[in-house]
């Protein structure tokens, strides 16, 4: 079997590098493309040399679409509007697009949905982790099985994250809406300043840390009138999301057209 050939959206970036190297690195996937903004010091530098790899013989390059001709996938970390051009770009051509983008709106959302029914196979979420993943189906659980806890939720990354909450603690925030049967965005508490009052019984608060090179750090807290239950995962490398990114594609090559997240291709909704 051939392998599969990958394109990298924001090669020059630190995830970049990383799904570089995670393509490299496993059996059955190839960089064939991989590309930057216009302007960027990348821009013409070999994708190997970015990854601190021998050379691939892989040009970065702005030429979005010759990267995309070239491809049968896409793996983007990049921002909400790139990863929505992309989207339409893949469901052009049918390709697999892996999205690990956060920061979206309901209408990048919606958006992306439309090119995954236009004939994408996208993959997105806030985290590939494997034990993210996981760690989304045991918060949903301890939701429902203690409705009278108060849900909070602490995360920190690293001082050049640009959005707030992280993706990640969104998901998490939503595995325990479901949990309770209630929808997150009328139930989220973003901050708290000032004289807030009491606490809301219901909401589910975010707490945003940002400093250092924190990787990511995530929190959820379950707090009862006697006692307080802390589920936690902690990320040491960002080779963890490219990992599961690369899985990703490898999934997704094998499917339909459609939306799918990591969930999926873990086979935990199966």
């Amino acid at each position: 079997m051939a392998d599969l050939k990958i394109a990298i959206a924001g090669a020059g970036g630190r995830m970049g590098a990383a799904n570089i190297r995670a393509v490299t690195e496993t059996a059955g996937l190839v960089v064939v493309a991989a590309f930057e903004r216009e302007g960027s010091p990348a821009i013409g530098r070999d994708a190997g040399e970015i990854a601190g790899l021998s050379q691939l013989g892989v040009s970065i390059t702005a030429d979005i679409d010759a990267a995309l001709d070239a491809a049968e996938a896409v793996i983007d970390f990049t921002a909400p509007a790139a990863s929505v051009a992309l989207a339409r770009r893949a469901a052009a051509r049918g390709l697999v697009h892996v999205i690990g983008t956060t920061g979206c709106s309901a209408g990048d959302d919606a958006a992306i949905a439309a090119a995954a029914a236009a004939g994408a196979r996208i993959v997105k979420s806030g985290n590939f982790s494997l034990g993210i993943n996981t760690l989304v189906g045991l918060v949903r659980q301890a939701a429902a099985a203690l409705p009278g806890f108060d849900v909070e939720i602490l995360e920190m990354h690293h001082n050049r994250k640009v959005d707030a909450p992280s993706g990640t603690a969104l998901m998490l925030g939503a595995a325990a809406a479901q949990g309770r049967g209630i929808d997150l965005a009328s139930h989220s508490v973003r901050s708290r300043d000032g004289h807030t009052g009491p606490r809301v019984a219901g909401t589910i608060g975010f707490a945003t840390l940002r400093g250092g090179n924190v990787i990511g750090e995530h929190s959820v807290i379950l707090a009862g009138p006697s006692e307080r239950i802390a589920l936690t995962h902690i990320a040491d490398n960002r080779a963890l999301f490219a990992e599961g990114a690369v899985r990703a594609a490898q999934w997704a090559a094998a499917q339909p057209a459609g939306l799918y997240s990591m969930a999926d291709v873990l086979g935990f909704n199966s």
